[in-house]
């Protein structure tokens, strides 16, 4: 685990007016040198609302001060300080419930509620809570909790007359969990810098309650003037770097565009001591007005011998999905493009495909199929097949998340 504090830039990359807030961080390293790799990923534990945490304590009726001692069993999973070397940790209560327990943003399982109407002493909380936890009520309890994403806050705020020992609440409220987020940074291009590009999550609930993401909001909200410290982890992610010999076709629409910004970044640099392999980018958005993401950046590297120029057998072809009536994405611009696709494959090009889990993957994958099949003059099942080998082979690369 490092500490790095937030000392460079926190900036808003759409419009004020659009209903989508992606932002960008820049995050300096002060203390020390801090090695990574463009594709990995930057695990990030976010701070919960001191309100919040408040509230907990005082709807459990603990003391935030006194001192708990915890032992290796409950630091399983729990970001206490990996520095610590005795088996019994005195820590403040506050500071454990703050670091390690999610009252503020996670919804509780159903184990909770059965474990509650076991405290409860008004008797239509106990009956509640026991249909909650019975089979006949695991709909309604979807309904409640999981649809309504619930807080550990709110549900013990709906039902007062329960008062549960600490030692069940440690046990039951969950973890508090890192947020994963790609790095659009490369370290050749910002030796003691890391950079994300974050979707500031918000969303209404069925009941119309306002919700938010608890690490982006957190992160949104950090002052750039102030030097926060922020633990964060290190870890690889499922996009290998490339060499720069390698061809590379890469796809990212929205924030999936997020790790190859560090992509074209790191080529960039490598250009100016060596050849690099050509790059086709294709990025996609609502509207080339509103959430164009780094617009600015992918242009100056499509001209002038960029990374992404034609000069250098590169590319760069924006999706704009929104702006017409018949919605263009990205496999729209693939496929315009099908003939440099299938050459730079030709000569051995890999594909790196990053951004929502939810269609995008597989309707990429298919426009490649279409592509190989149209330009080849093979079958489909001929094209399916020779994308199969590229995966095997390590040439086909996603990283995508809901």
């Amino acid at each position: 685990m490092f500490n790095i504090p937030l000392q460079v830039k926190n900036f808003p990359l759409t419009r004020a007016s659009h209903e989508k807030d992606v932002r960008h961080f820049e995050f300096e390293f002060v203390s020390q040198v801090i090695k990574y790799e463009i594709g990995d990923v930057l695990e990030v534990l976010p701070s919960q609302s001191p309100a919040a945490v408040d509230s907990f304590i005082q709807r459990c009726n603990l003391d935030p001060e006194s001192l708990i001692t915890v032992h290796p069993r409950e630091m399983e999973n729990r970001h206490i300080d990996n520095n610590v070397n005795t088996l019994d940790v005195p820590i403040k209560l506050r500071t454990f419930v703050e670091l390690t327990m999610d009252v503020t943003s996670a919804s509780p399982r159903r184990y909770f509620f059965e474990v509650m109407s076991f405290f409860a002493t008004a008797e239509h909380e106990k009956e509640r809570l026991q249909y909650f936890a019975s089979p006949e009520g695991r709909d309604d309890l979807y309904q409640y909790n999981q649809k309504e994403r619930r807080t550990v806050v709110e549900v013990l705020e709906d039902f007062p007359s329960v008062q549960m020992p600490f030692e069940w609440f440690v046990q039951l409220v969950p973890p508090l969990k890192n947020r994963a987020f790609s790095i659009s940074s490369s370290p050749l291009a910002h030796p003691t810098q890391v950079h994300l590009t974050v979707d500031v999550v918000s969303w209404t609930t069925p009941f119309k309650r306002k919700r938010q993401g608890l690490c982006s909001t957190w992160l949104a909200s950090l002052d750039p003037e102030q030097s926060i410290y922020i633990p964060v982890w290190f870890h690889k992610g499922l996009l290998p770097p490339p060499p720069p010999s390698l061809p590379l076709i890469v796809i990212g629409p929205g924030t999936g565009c997020a790790p190859f910004r560090g992509f074209v970044e790191e080529r960039a640099v490598q250009s100016q001591c060596s050849t690099i392999a050509p790059t086709l980018l294709f990025f996609g958005c609502r509207n080339e007005n509103n959430d164009f993401l780094y617009r600015d950046f992918w242009l100056s590297h499509s001209e002038n011998d960029g990374v992404l120029s034609e000069a250098k057998g590169g590319g760069f072809y924006a999706a704009f999905s929104r702006d017409q009536p018949q919605k263009v994405y990205v496999q729209h611009k693939m496929q315009e493009q099908s003939e440099r696709i299938w050459n730079l494959l030709c000569e051995g090009a890999a594909i790196y495909v990053a951004g929502s889990s939810t269609k995008m993957p597989s309707d990429v994958m298919v426009a490649f199929e279409e592509i190989i099949s149209k330009e080849s003059g093979a079958p489909r099942e001929s094209a399916v097949r020779w994308l199969r080998s590229l995966e095997k082979a390590g040439k086909y690369h996603v990283e995508a998340w809901s």
